[in-house]
């Protein structure tokens, strides 16, 4: 189905399959996140017909041709025309993405509506990233990866959160409402940002066009990521490093590179902290790649949030494509971001960390020399201006 899309010949029916066990994994995990990595625009109508029927038979008060039509007017941008009691800014559940967008939609709605309430809908791991902001308000949304019904659950208590007249909802493209396509209020009431259509063929970073979109919608420009972490415990000079990759194992090196990548890095004389990633195999991977290294490290093993208030008082951070490179540069920290496994250059573009000290290595063949040469030319620069 993902391949007949891509290639121009969407099929007009879900196969009722997908909604149910054990396929229902594959309806996110390669239908929705296949045709969303791709960024593009017409793959964004293919989603909202597929997955409106999907919604459908897991929810027999939807229906699949109203979900369509109304994506088709709330998908529009247009200026805020209302002045709310309370703005509710949606999570977009990932922790990068909640850095690399939603901050940036938060950090609008601040400056758009200095006198409501900003409240950061999502989960309790989500707004630790924010939880030092005094402008925010947490309301606390719990999304369960488990089958469509499962999901439903975020968007019905979503609904009841924001049923009030006086509210504004600003969504990110969330999966707390299927992104943009689970109605939780009245449209007017309604701003989406489609992140995954949003500007069109260009070069731009989600970071950018969300910043585009809130001048469009808030005549607010300029904002940018941001973190609020909180009273940080001070760190010595270090440098942090993240070599998770999630579920992707095509975000690797191959080969003894992250063994050999340490090494370089621990030959700079600042102290590493790595960090162990999800736990289970990540760690264990991470745990041998330092043992091969033969370098001394910190681990550390935690939070995200915990881990991201290291890196923002890091030298430098490196890691390959995570959430951890949108914590260094909404820090302001040098990064060296190491790109692999990207299904599409526009999702490059789109995904890749962008500021004055962001070195972006972009891999298009996992030639581990090739991107430790490029990794050396990297440290020196960052050497050169430190």
């Amino acid at each position: 189905m993902l391949s007949r899309a891509v290639a121009g010949r969407p099929p007009k029916l879900l196969p009722r399959a997908l909604v149910e066990e054990p396929c229902n994994q594959a309806l996110f995990g390669v239908l929705a996140e296949g045709l969303a990595d791709l960024f593009e625009p017409r793959l964004c109508d293919v989603y909202a017909r597929l997955f409106a029927q999907a919604l459908e038979h897991a929810e027999p008060s939807l229906d699949a041709a109203s979900l369509v039509a109304r994506y088709e007017r709330v998908r529009q941008p247009r200026p805020v025309a209302r002045e709310p009691r309370q703005v509710f800014v949606l999570s977009r559940v990932t922790l990068g993405a909640d850095v690399a967008v939603t901050s940036v939609l938060l950090s609008a709605a601040k400056s758009r509506f200095p006198r409501s309430a900003i409240v950061f809908v999502g989960p309790e791991k989500n707004f630790e990233l924010f939880v030092g902001d005094p402008r925010l308000r947490h309301a606390p949304v719990e999304y369960v990866r488990g089958n469509l019904r499962d999901r439903l659950a975020a968007w019905k208590e979503l609904r009841d959160l924001v049923s009030a007249k006086t509210a504004l909802v600003i969504d990110p493209d969330s999966r707390l409402t299927q992104l943009g396509l689970l109605p939780v209020c009245a449209e007017e009431r309604y701003h989406l940002f489609e992140s995954r259509a949003y500007g069109g063929d260009s070069g731009r970073a989600l970071s950018e066009l969300a910043a585009r979109w809130a001048a469009d919608t808030f005549g607010v420009p300029g904002a940018e990521p941001y973190l609020a972490l909180g009273p940080l415990p001070p760190e010595p000079p270090l440098i942090a490093v993240s070599l998770g990759v999630g579920d992707n194992p095509n975000k690797r090196l191959p080969g003894p590179f992250e063994a050999d990548l340490l090494r370089m890095l621990a030959a700079t004389g600042l102290a590493l902290c790595v960090d162990k990633g999800a736990g289970g195999a990540e760690a264990a991977r991470v745990i041998e790649a330092v043992a091969s290294a033969g370098v001394k490290v910190r681990f550390w093993e935690g939070s995200f949030a915990g881990f991201a208030a290291i890196v923002a008082q890091s030298r430098l951070y490196v890691g390959y494509d995570s959430a951890g490179q949108h914590a260094a540069a909404a820090s302001a920290v040098p990064l060296i971001c190491i790109f692999a496994g990207f299904p599409s250059a526009r999702m490059f573009d789109r995904w890749r960390p962008v500021g004055p000290h962001a070195a972006v290595i972009r891999v298009d063949r996992p030639d581990p020399n090739e991107v430790l040469a490029k990794v050396r030319v990297a440290i020196a620069r960052w050497q050169a201006v430190v």
